[in-house]
């Protein structure tokens, strides 16, 4: 396979080129059920369209958020997206992903306090409304680098992922260990709730140490090998935020349905091939979350962006040639939502990865809603090159094409080397002098911004 850039002129190209490789792409005529509101748990948010947990990489050392930290997220609520879902953010220091990932603990508490409250008020200002913010807690598992030196802590030992990422048997983690991480995961809700987060995601996707743990079918005890097992810790650290959870404050989860890895590893994997998914399991799973603990709204997601990327955010450029067109990726990732969105239809569930689509992002994200397979979408990469795209959909029924992503990989690049991240493209005076650090191999801690 190479690489095909993203060429389509037309609506009616795109679709063509889709038809082609036997594939279905839902694209609406318009875009105005994005302006409908949302419904879940009591609260209603007023469009259908959100921002997506992208890694900035901008803390202060000790994890609170610094001046680009408070820029992004003012300019995010600034866009008119209903629902901000911040970051992955650390509850352990030893789960960080890097010296520059988000971090909350009750030292930084009301740093995250100022941080919310300005997103919600910057959102105000500009629309009149909060935007509904969720904290995305994290433990980064095997892709651990507290002092940007990696240090994994894995499920079991997987040798395809470790040609990526190196471990060994003393990184495996212990049943005491997960333990004790049900109970950190209950006080982050708490913490989560004083900051003034309108709910907290217990996050089990891409690659992470709990979407690692819920395909786990090699490791013995009571968190590895049966099904059981494997969702244990996911469903005992959201039972232990539930105990914080209000009419106010809301339990969620981003949960991957799908890892893309070669069975036995990873979840929502099919044993006879690795490149069709069996939701078997994450449909099973949707409907215990909203049957036995009470989950009412969640986001899905598919892939790990460090060893299959190309099922995480489909792209024209990246670290490898993708094993597939860029649109198998959009085709089974709204397919697979879709299936899991029919098997629970009452759950609300956001949508994830349109970037790929640049001007026709908007009209797919409607389609996908027309058609049943989500009630909204978060906007990832999109939203780093273009924080007013809800307004813009909302407003003038359209995305800025002029703006829009262009999938190609530089917010990644900067990411995997710790460094501040955003769109080097649209957002160049920013973010270029980083990404020049990251190509001639500099240190770029902002060591100096203020919080």
């Amino acid at each position: 396979m190479t690489h095909e850039k993203f060429h389509y002129r037309t609506q009616e190209e795109l679709e063509a080129r889709a038809a082609e490789l036997g594939l279905h792409i839902p694209l609406a005529a318009d875009t105005h059920v994005l302006a409908e509101p949302v419904l879940f748990a009591g609260r209603m948010v007023p469009n259908r369209l959100g921002v997506a947990p992208m890694e900035g990489a901008d803390s202060l050392p000790d994890g609170r958020p610094s001046q680009l930290t408070y820029r992004r997220y003012t300019r995010y609520a600034e866009s008119g997206a209903s629902v901000v879902w911040f970051e992955a953010i650390s509850l352990v220091p030893e789960g960080r992903s890097s010296r520059t990932q988000l971090y909350i603990s009750k030292e930084n508490l009301d740093d995250y306090k100022r941080l919310v409250e300005a997103t919600k008020e910057a959102g105000l200002k500009k629309n009149g409304y909060e935007p509904f913010t969720v904290m995305q807690a994290n433990h980064s598992g095997r892709y651990s680098n507290p002092d940007n030196h990696p240090a994994p802590i894995i499920a079991e030992r997987m040798p395809w992922l470790e040609q990526f990422r190196a471990a060994d048997d003393s990184c495996i983690v212990t049943d005491d260990y997960l333990d004790r991480l049900v109970e950190t995961f209950g006080e982050g809700a708490r913490l989560a709730k004083e900051a003034g987060f309108d709910a907290v995601d217990v996050k089990s996707s891409h690659g992470y140490l709990f979407q690692e743990m819920i395909g786990a079918r090699l490791r013995p005890g009571k968190y590895g090998g049966s099904y059981e097992n494997r969702t244990r810790l996911l469903k005992d650290s959201i039972a232990a935020a539930k105990r914080e959870e209000t009419d106010k404050f809301l339990v969620t989860s981003r949960i991957g349905i799908y890892d893309g890895y070669v069975y036995p590893y990873g979840f929502g994997v099919s044993e006879e091939s690795p490149d069709a998914p069996d939701l078997a399991e994450p449909i099973r799973l949707l409907k215990e979350l909203r049957d036995d603990h009470g989950l009412s709204m969640v986001c899905l997601t598919m892939g790990n962006p460090y060893a299959t990327t190309h099922v995480t955010r489909p792209y024209d450029a990246g670290m490898y040639v993708p094993p597939e067109h860029p649109l198998e990726g959009i085709a089974r990732m709204c397919a697979g939502i879709g299936q899991v969105k029919a098997a629970v239809p009452e759950m609300t569930i956001f949508a994830s990865a349109p970037s790929y689509l640049r001007r026709y992002a908007d009209l797919y994200t409607a389609g996908c809603v027309e058609e049943g397979l989500c009630d909204g979408m978060l906007f990832g990469r999109l939203s780093f090159a273009d924080p007013d795209f809800a307004n813009e959909i909302l407003k003038t029924g359209r995305l800025d094409p002029k703006r829009v992503c262009l999938t190609c990989g530089k917010c990644g690049d900067l990411i995997r080397s710790h460094k501040p991240t955003g769109c080097v493209v649209r957002d160049s005076e920013v973010f270029v002098p980083f990404y020049k650090d990251y190509l001639e191999g500099r240190d770029s801690l902002p060591e100096n911004f203020r919080g």
